[in-house]
């Protein structure tokens, strides 16, 4: 068993179960009143251990477990942290390698899908964890999901208001996260929109390159039917 191949026959799997983590854990801090907090526990307690199971597995076949255990440190602290445990929704990332197929093999359209996607994801995955963090503290200005996903919107779009902010140490890590990602989304966007442009002014240029070759070979016709006129007409004369 080959590490790609591992990653290809669990893809699925864990995306299965990152999808049904975000909505038991949705339902958990959306609609506490509405579950049984001991099957909650169960499912996602589960599901973690899928999440660090993947994990040990992936590094065991990794050919250069040293290279892998450093490109993946991330996941590591995610599995291992506690209070970090609404990052683990971030599993649902593996969706963006499925969908980037569709998009073709086309660069701009595979940056747009993992942009668009990820960052629609990252926004309510921050907002949820932002609320599970920030309701229970009695100086909290994020009391309802709505405040944190506006604060996540603005966030994540580097805006900045100012009108709400977390003042937990949880709730401050993920806005640190969602500020860097914001900073990158800005960038990468930018250079989107300069790569499109760059094409228009390109196609416009080879269709005007194209018109003119056409322009030019119709001339040359032109001429050497002239040139053949003209020599019949001057045997002619002779």
């Amino acid at each position: 068993m080959t590490l790609e191949r591992w990653r290809k026959i669990t893809e699925w799997p864990v995306m299965l179960a990152a999808l049904v983590y975000l909505a038991v854990y949705s339902w958990q801090v959306l609609d506490p009143g509405t579950i049984p907090p001991g099957a909650a526990s169960v499912v996602l307690q589960g599901i973690w251990l899928l999440f660090a199971a993947h994990y040990a597995v992936s590094l065991a076949l990794a050919p250069a477990k040293g290279s892998w255990f450093l490109r993946h440190l991330h996941e590591l602290i995610i599995v291992a942290l506690p209070m970090l445990r609404p990052l683990r929704l971030l599993r649902l990332l593996t969706a963006l390698n499925i969908l980037h197929r569709v998009a073709g093999t086309a660069l701009r359209g595979r940056v747009i899908v993992y942009v668009t996607g990820g960052s629609f994801l990252l926004i309510y995955v921050a907002a949820l964890a932002m609320f599970d963090a920030e309701r229970n503290h009695p100086e909290s200005l994020i009391t309802n999901f709505w405040d944190a996903l506006w604060w996540s919107v603005v966030s994540v779009t580097t805006v900045g208001y100012g009108d709400l902010y977390p003042v937990t140490l949880t709730g401050r890590l993920i806005a640190i996260a969602l500020m860097i990602y914001g900073i990158a989304l800005l960038g990468v966007v930018t250079a989107t929109l300069a790569s499109w442009l760059i094409q228009q002014v390109a196609e416009v240029e080879e269709k005007s390159t194209a018109a003119t070759v056409a322009h030019v070979d119709q001339l040359r016709e032109e001429l050497a039917e002239f040139c053949a006129l003209m020599l019949e007409q001057t045997a002619r004369h002779r």
